[in-house]
């Protein structure tokens, strides 16, 4: 008796268009609300110093984004607040070992400010497609360990 091939037929309930759609479409508003208050809340605790270490996990990750946005060609000017709210965020760090709280300096507040202005804007005016790229690039170059990556132990 020969051999014979069973395959399984699995079905795909995915509506094609609807997906491409979603994708070429700039990221809907309750989605971008939920990161928007997430973002300023943490920025609001650690402004007053009662931040956490997921608050400061929060910002450092829209700011390596805003970076990857800005060094991809959208929104460079960007980069100058950056490194300032990488310095700041660096120090806020830093003194976390030693005193157990969490908070910033004002030029790292105002820099923070700046760029979660800067991400907004970044994060609007383009697809979605285009923003989980960016997110994918950031987490692929920080997992690489390239050459501006700065570890805190």
């Amino acid at each position: 008796m020969r051999k014979k091939c069973r395959r399984k037929v699995w079905s795909t309930n995915i509506d094609v268009i609807a997906h491409a759609i979603a994708g070429a479409r700039i990221t809907d508003e309750t989605a971008l609300n939920k990161l928007r208050l997430r973002e300023l809340s943490c920025l609001d605790a650690m402004r007053l110093g009662k931040g956490t270490v997921e608050d400061w996990r929060v910002l450092v990750d829209m700011l390596n984004v805003t970076e990857t946005f800005g060094k991809s060609g959208i929104g460079p000017e960007c980069l100058d607040d950056c490194q300032i709210a990488q310095e700041s965020l660096f120090k806020a760090a830093k003194r976390y070992e030693s005193t157990k709280r969490m908070g910033l300096d004002g030029l790292g507040i105002k820099a923070l400010q700046n760029v979660y202005e800067y991400h907004d804007l970044q994060r609007t005016s383009v697809s979605r497609s285009v923003y989980e790229e960016m997110i994918e690039k950031t987490a692929n170059y920080l997992r690489s360990k390239g050459k501006d990556v700065v570890e805190v132990s």
